[in-house]
């Protein structure tokens, strides 16, 4: 799946606002320019997904069934 079919899974399940979502969706992006873009530019971007990752903590306490 590249970033326009996930892009638009998460449009057809209205799951734009769900922040893991969001998170994977710019991976994704990242990954498909990683050949276009310096290697420290690269770098930076997956060190601040990387941090927003971790921003969102256990996001998915009390809606595993939901989310699993």
């Amino acid at each position: 799946m590249d970033s326009k079919e996930l892009a638009q899974y998460m449009e057809s399940t209205n799951s734009i606002a769900k922040p893991w979502l969001l998170v994977q969706l710019r991976l994704k992006k990242l990954q498909e320019h990683r050949d276009t873009i310096p290697e420290d530019v690269y770098a930076k971007e997956l060190a601040d997904i990387h941090e927003d990752l971790m921003n969102l903590g256990e996001w998915w306490r009390g809606i595993e069934h939901e989310v699993f």
